[in-house]
């Protein structure tokens, strides 16, 4: 057996398109929410993947879920069914406002599905001048043409001119703005219950409200992306029960798959015959490797217990963030949901979130930025209290040294 191939952090300039500029280390190995670089320094991770490790590294019942289905069948194509895509579906509708589910690989695939949805109603009930989307500034949908032209922040679209048209942006939490701009040609709503790339803004209650009523008003598909605040994110298993608003489409991805990659867009029986047979599809969407992993992964996290859990690791966060600040006032506010937390930073402190989070990892401990401005924690939904208490004392040690 040959031998693997040497690789160290220059491997990548060498090797990769430069769309990232990953850490100067390498991660090797992971348990619960701790993780190792190849010279065996540990972090502790308050990232979890960009909130999809929602049960951490290697969780054995997961692990176990994907090797027993791995010695079983790995991919048919979507020509054949197959057993746990099917438990899956049942899973999600049971749970959800829903009555069908498509799935795919990732957040954008879904929201790209949705959108296509929305489109093709309108189209199908005989008006073709009805298909406008509304989405919002600073929203984050994804990086297809057509869910980075849907989300609000043209730092990533304006290279990739010229973009899907029919799109309109007002500001978020506006409920005036959306109301100006929402009319009888609108296809889509699309929306974020919390603003995660964005800088971890949650959305007003009477906002969400509004623009349910707005979309009834003008047979509108009311879409929630809950891409990264759904499977137990925010306390429930999706945001929407939060707010007492039941969107006709949702999209789900992140901690579905705990780091195999899946997607899904969840819809109703209505809306669900819009997408009949060859009008859309996915080569890899609900092969049965990733659709056992996420049966597993909904087993566990939509229990009381673990959505329990994340509320009160909520508390331990922001009592040890609250602490840290009180040391060392660098944010302006602490805010989002669950464990998906996002920290602003005063204005002597502005643009230096990603030079925090790097003097983190030097500290052991790995965070998020959520532009300039914002550090974001979004860590494993069921993080020891031990973990976290070090974590915190790890990311003190980075505070110190920036307000040094």
């Amino acid at each position: 057996m040959e031998q693997p191939i040497a690789v160290t952090r220059q491997s990548f300039d060498d090797w990769m398109v430069p769309v990232y500029a990953p850490a100067d280390f390498i991660l090797v190995r992971g348990e619960g929410s701790q993780v190792w670089d190849q010279q065996g320094k540990s972090y502790i991770d308050f990232a979890g993947g960009i909130a999809v490790n929602a049960l951490g590294h290697a969780h054995p019942v997961v692990t176990a879920a994907l090797v027993e289905q791995a010695g079983k069948l790995w991919h048919l194509g979507n020509g054949y069914t197959n057993e746990p895509v099917l438990r899956l579906a049942k899973q999600l509708i049971d749970a959800t406002f829903a009555d069908k589910v498509f799935f795919c690989n990732s957040g954008a695939e879904a929201n790209e599905a949705a959108l296509k949805l929305a489109r093709k109603r309108a189209l199908d009930k005989g008006n073709s001048s009805k298909n406008q989307i509304v989405a919002f500034n600073n929203a984050f949908h994804g990086r297809t043409l057509f869910t980075v032209s849907a989300g609000g922040q043209p730092k990533y679209s304006k290279d990739f001119a010229p973009l899907p048209g029919g799109i309109t942006h007002t500001p978020f939490n506006d409920l005036a703005a959306a109301a100006e701009v929402i009319n009888d040609q609108t296809c889509a709503v699309i929306v974020e219950p919390i603003q995660g790339e964005g800088g971890v803004l949650p959305a007003d209650p009477a906002f969400l409200q509004g623009l349910r009523e707005l979309c009834d008003r003008h047979d509108a598909v009311l879409i929630f992306d809950e891409v990264q605040t759904g499977m137990g994110r925010t306390g429930e298993l999706y945001a929407y029960t939060q707010y007492g608003v039941v969107p006709d489409v949702l999209t789900t991805a992140k901690a579905l798959g705990c780091g195999f990659p899946i997607g899904a867009m969840l819809t109703t029986d209505e809306l669900a015959k819009t997408l009949s047979v060859g009008t859309h599809g996915t080569t890899y969407g609900g092969n049965p490797l990733a659709t056992a992993v996420a049966g597993a992964v909904f087993s566990i996290i939509n229990t009381p217990e673990v959505l329990e859990g994340v509320k009160q690791r909520h508390q331990w966060f922001l009592d040890g963030l609250n602490k840290i600040n009180q040391q060392y006032p660098i944010f302006s506010e602490i805010r989002g949901g669950g464990l998906l937390i996002g920290c602003q930073l005063t204005q002597d402190y502005a643009g230096k979130a990603k030079q925090i989070t790097q003097l983190a990892n030097e500290e052991g401990v790995i965070a998020l930025i959520a532009g300039p401005d914002v550090v974001r924690f979004t860590p494993s939904l069921i993080i020891p209290e031990q973990d976290v208490k070090e974590g915190l004392a790890r990311f003190a040690r980075a505070v110190a040294r920036i307000c040094s």
